[in-house]
């Protein structure tokens, strides 16, 4: 029989490549992580890994073996979703991880709605961007996540999961008042000279760079934030423009005007691991979230 424990890292090898990130996942040594994997050949029969130079790759049987791992562990989500069906009452802890900017219009009325209807069940929301919230999830640190993805990128779901598409947020423009016009008549080329707001490196980051290249320049980032919305007012005071989506954009300051960007920008979803979204608690969360955000595709300004 083999150990799954030993199956989830040969499967977050399969993913990040190196021994040394699969001990950095799971908080042990890279040694420790080597001697699971050599436990788990003996279980298997089989070689599933071949050093490479300095590290390491997997066999056929390590990939097949690796790929398997998602069945196994969605089939496990599901006994366990099967013993808690018995228990009509909900309780416990459900931990939620946030992207920061759905906080405020995401995870506080689902907090709402679930604490009306399941006053046992406490929500617990941790902020956390999407690269830090999907190996959360799939480490059982986390039970749902809601995360974005931006449709330029082409970013796949994550192995692994179940992923519920919530609503379409949009990107806009915030440029200062007085530069709207030449937005509107020589789209974003007219600001090719101008300073930009940027979120640190990331896919918010990437799809600024990836839009502005696509209208022949790079973008001349002079400010750098994690909170976007910080940086409108330095749009309202004419020192810089931003890129961002709409949902950051509900209560832009006075001298900010908002500007469509052609095309889809990105998809707000909520992600369960395989196999656990009929676990009772996190289906309840998941038809909340499904109301709580049922009205909320945004639309450009």
């Amino acid at each position: 029989m083999m150990d799954v424990k030993r199956m989830v890292m040969l499967r977050d090898l399969a993913e990040y490549g190196k021994v040394s990130a699969v001990a950095d996942l799971h908080g042990v040594t890279p040694s420790a992580v080597s001697q699971q994997l050599r436990a788990l050949e003996a279980e298997a029969g089989a070689v599933l890994l071949l050093r490479a130079g300095r590290g390491v790759r997997l066999t056929p049987a390590g990939t097949a073996l690796a790929a398997e791992c998602e069945h196994v562990l969605a089939a496990l989500e599901r006994a366990a979703g099967a013993v808690r069906a018995l228990d009509a009452d909900l309780s416990g802890e459900l931990t939620l991880g946030c992207a920061p900017s759905a906080l405020s219009a995401v995870a506080a009325p689902l907090a709402a709605v679930l604490a009306g209807r399941h006053p046992r069940l406490a929500l617990r929301i941790v902020q956390l961007d999407p690269e830090e919230s999907v190996p959360r999830l799939k480490r059982q640190e986390l039970d749902l996540a809601v995360a974005y993805r931006y449709h330029q990128l082409g970013a796949p779901e994550p192995a692994g999961t179940t992923v519920l598409p919530l609503f379409d947020d949009p990107l806009v423009l915030a440029v200062p008042d007085a530069r709207a016009g030449a937005v509107r008549e020589h789209g974003l080329g007219a600001l090719r000279e101008t300073p930009w707001v940027s979120a640190p490196p990331g896919s918010c980051h990437e799809i600024l760079v990836h839009a502005c290249r696509d209208a022949g320049f790079t973008p001349r980032v002079a400010h750098t934030m994690d909170d976007l919305r910080s940086g409108l007012h330095l749009v309202a005071a004419g020192l810089a423009v931003s890129l961002l989506p709409r949902l950051l954009c509900d209560a832009p300051p006075a001298g900010v005007t908002l500007l469509p960007l052609p095309g889809r920008g990105r998809t707000i979803e909520a992600l369960s691991r395989a196999g656990s979204q009929d676990q009772p608690a996190i289906a309840a969360a998941l038809g909340a979230l499904r109301e709580v955000t049922s009205g909320m595709r945004q639309e450009p300004a």
